[in-house]
């Protein structure tokens, strides 16, 4: 359980608690559910309805869905990354619903879920479910099959489930994820490690250019320069002495604030820490 889905999952609990209890489910409908209407009267309904569900069942299936699939996802985008792309998707499936589901009420995070999902099938498509607790299935397979179920019953025009939502949130799924962005810090982090020297034929400069993002070329040859410099400082034996090598203080406290990265987030660092981080990448562009 990572912290940003352990968050959403206690704030799902949290109001259908108050829905069965204290605030009348119709109020919370009428003020955060998701209906077309006037975008500056009601923008926020794009996502509290989200946290809003239609019974115990769709609340239940929506978070064992969100326990699923979230935490490998949020372990390598980071809480921020993961928390922006659950957002993103439902709010691709509140436009959905204004552009092609009608007046009623739209609740509930299955939007939200199936970006998950599919972001995970992109991810691990050969992953296995087992779909109604029985069936073993892939889970690309799964997910393209409630892509043509979500389909047809939408353009058949049953009632009484968003489908087109569910389509929202896959497209802006596809969307986020096709859309060229950064190299994340979780794989700068694995790239620093004590590490052979990096030759001119080994440097990521050797290699052809990725088309979806040079700023990922940069970086890579950043961190292998890193990690070279790392190894040799590491490495290095003081005078006299040939069986106990040198200690380096900064590349263990380079290899510290990469850990402390990818624990909690560039937004952790200290001042001195991103200082450290900087100088770092400054010598090894100055090192070409």
């Amino acid at each position: 359980m990572t912290p940003m889905v352990r968050g959403l999952m206690i704030g799902n609990v949290v109001i259908a608690f108050l829905a069965a209890t204290i605030v009348q489910p119709e109020q919370l409908a009428s003020l955060f559910a998701f209906r077309q209407g006037p975008i500056a009267e009601t923008w926020w309904r794009a996502f509290t309805y989200m946290f809003l569900h239609a019974g115990l069942l769709h609340l239940a299936f929506n978070m064992y869905a969100l326990w699923l699939f979230g935490p490998r996802l949020e372990h390598g985008w980071g809480a921020r990354g993961f928390a922006l792309f659950y957002v993103w998707c439902g709010l691709g499936g509140a436009i959905f619903h204004a552009l092609f589901g009608g007046m009623a009420y739209m609740v509930g995070a299955s939007a939200a879920i199936y970006g998950l999902m599919l972001a995970y099938a992109m991810q691990w498509p050969r992953d296995e479910i087992f779909f109604f607790g029985v069936l073993p299935m892939r889970i690309a397979t799964l997910v393209g099959l409630f892509v043509v179920v979500d389909l047809l019953r939408g353009l058949s025009g049953h009632g009484g489930v968003a489908y087109f939502a569910h389509l929202g949130g896959f497209a802006f799924a596809f969307l986020y994820l096709k859309m060229p962005r950064q190299v994340s810090i979780e794989q700068l982090r694995q790239r620093v490690s004590p590490a052979p020297d990096v030759t001119d034929d080994m440097s990521p400069r050797a290699a052809p250019k990725s088309p979806r993002s040079r700023n990922r070329d940069e970086v890579d040859e950043i961190v292998a320069r890193s990690k070279a410099a790392v190894a040799n400082r590491s490495a290095r034996v003081a005078p006299g002495k040939r069986t106990e090598p040198v200690r380096d203080t900064r590349a263990e406290e380079m290899n510290r604030v990469l850990d402390k990265i990818s624990e909690l987030g560039l937004a952790s660092l200290t001042a001195d820490e991103k200082k450290l981080l900087e100088e770092m990448s400054r010598e090894m562009r100055d090192s070409r």
